[in-house]
C-alpha cells in the first residue's frame, strides 16, 4: 500500500520550503549514510523536508545552489523499488528502494526505513549495512508483528546467485534481522511478488528476476513458485517448469540497439522527420550500416505457422506468439532478447524459432549475434 507525500511530483520552484532547513543544515545532512546501531533514529529537517517534498537530488542541489552541493549522490525520498506496508494502526512503513540508475551521480541504493504515523510525523531509521544491506526491488509482507523483506537486486558486488535474502523488520522494536532459511531458494530475486497464503504460515513467491551469475547483463525471468514457510524458515519448490528459454546477445558483449531502432521505426511512422534523421544518422554511425527497419516489424514473425497475440498494455517490452497451441514470448531489454517456450515443442521447431531470431538479429545489428540455452 501506499502513502500520499504532499507536494509529491512538483518541480524544484514549486517546492515550499521548511525555514528550518538552512544551507549549513543542508550541507550537513545533504548526503545519504548508513546507521550505527540497529536501529539509529536520523531524523533532522532537511530528510524530512526531502521526505514531504520527494523531489530529487538533483532538484535539491538546484534550490541551494552551492558548489558544496555537487559531492556525491545526495539523498532524497525520490525512489523506486521501495516498498510501502500499511499497519493496522496506521502508520506506514517504507523500506530503502532506489534514486535513479548506475550512470546518474546521484544514484544510490538505500538501506533505510522510514515509518509515517497518521499524524503525518515520522521516524527516519538507519541500519548498519552489514545489518541491513542496500536493498531494491524487494517485497515486504505483513506478518502478525513483523514485515517479512524477500528478495533485492541491489549493487553487484552483494549479488549471490542461488540465495535468497531475508530480512524480518520488528515492529514493536524498528529492529532489522537476517532470517536463516533452509531448502532450495528461488536465487537472488527481485520484482517478484509474495502472497501471503492462508492462515499467515507461509508466503508465496512467484514472477521476477534471477541474477544468474552476478552479472546485471545476466538477469533471467523466474518462470516457477516457490513457498517460504515461515514457522521453519522452509523454501519449498512448488512447480517445475521445463520450458525451454533461449537468449539471443550480441557477440562482443555490447548492449543492442533494439530500442533505438524502435524509436526511428516510431518517428518514420509519425513523419517526425527530424527524430527520425537523426536517430537514422546515430543508428548508421553505431551499426556501420542504417538499419531495416521493416525487418524489426517482423522480428517476431518466425517462418513456421503461428498466431500473434495481443500485447498486453503495460508489458511495452514483451511479444507472444502461439505456434501449434503452445505460446512463443519474447522480452526485449538493452542487452538480450530472451525467448520461452512456454510448454512442449517439438525439437526441430523450438530451434527454427530460436536461429530464425538470430539470423534476423544478426542483420538489425550488423554484428555476430550468439544464441544460448538459458
Amino acid at each position: 500500500m501506499s502513502i500520499e507525500i504532499p507536494g509529491q511530483g512538483q518541480d524544484a520552484e514549486e517546492v515550499p520550503m521548511d525555514p528550518a532547513v538552512t544551507l549549513e543544515l543542508f550541507r550537513e545532512w545533504r548526503a545519504p549514510r548508513f546507521g550505527r546501531t540497529n536501529p539509529e533514529r536520523m531524523n533532522n529537517p532537511v530528510w524530512e523536508w526531502l521526505i514531504r517534498s520527494k523531489i530529487s537530488a538533483f532538484s535539491a542541489d538546484e534550490i541551494f545552489d552551492d558548489s558544496a552541493c555537487y559531492e556525491g549522490p545526495g539523498w532524497c525520498f525520490d525512489r523506486f523499488g521501495q516498498s510501502s506496508t500499511k499497519l493496522r494502526d496506521g502508520r506506514t512503513v517504507m523500506i530503502a528502494g532506489e534514486h535513479e540508475d548506475f550512470y546518474d551521480s546521484d544514484f544510490y541504493i538505500y538501506n533505510d526505513v522510514v515509518v509515517v504515523h497518521p499524524d503525518s510525523k515520522m521516524d527516519i531509521l538507519g541500519y548498519p549495512a552489514d545489518i541491513f544491506p542496500p536493498t531494491d526491488s524487494h517485497t515486504a509482507t505483513l506478518v502478525g508483528n513483523r514485515i517479512i523483506i524477500i528478495g533485492c537486486l541491489g549493487h553487484p558486488e552483494q549479488r549471490k546467485p542461488g540465495t535468497t535474502p531475508i530480512f524480518i523488520f520488528d515492529i514493536d522494536t524498528l529492529g532489522i534481522s537476517k532470517a536463516q532459511t533452509i531448502g532450495t531458494p528461488p536465487g537472488w530475486i527481485h520484482k517478484h511478488t509474495a502472497t501471503l497464503e492462508e492462515g499467515g504460515a507461509s508466503i508465496l513467491i512467484q514472477r521476477g528476476l534471477l541474477v544468474h551469475s552476478g552479472k546485471e547483463s545476466s538477469l533471467v525471468e523466474n518462470i516457477n513458485d516457490w513457498r517460504l514457510h515461515l514457522t521453519d524458515w522452509r523454501w519449498e519448490r512448488i512447480t517445475e517448469r521445463n520450458w525451454q528459454r533461449w537468449e539471443i546477445v550480441r557477440q562482443d558483449g555490447k548492449p543492442n540497439h533494439i530500442w533505438h531502432i524502435r524509436q526511428a521505426l516510431w518517428s518514420r511512422e509519425f513523419n517526425w522527420e527530424k527524430e527520425f534523421h537523426d536517430e537514422m544518422e546515430k543508428l548508421r554511425v553505431e551499426l556501420g550500416a542504417s538499419p531495416d527497419l521493416d525487418l524489426l516489424k517482423i522480428l517476431y514473425c518466425p517462418a513456421i505457422p503461428h498466431e500473434q497475440m495481443p500485447k498486453v498494455e503495460e508489458e511495452y517490452n514483451v511479444f507472444r506468439n502461439k505456434v501449434d497451441g503452445i505460446v512463443v514470448r519474447y522480452v526485449e531489454d538493452n542487452h538480450s532478447i530472451q525467448m520461452t517456450v512456454e510448454g512442449e515443442l517439438p525439437q526441430p521447431t523450438v530451434e527454427v524459432l530460436a536461429s530464425d531470431l538470430r539470423e534476423k538479429m544478426v542483420i538489425l545489428e550488423n554484428a555476430p549475434i550468439d544464441m544460448k540455452q538459458l
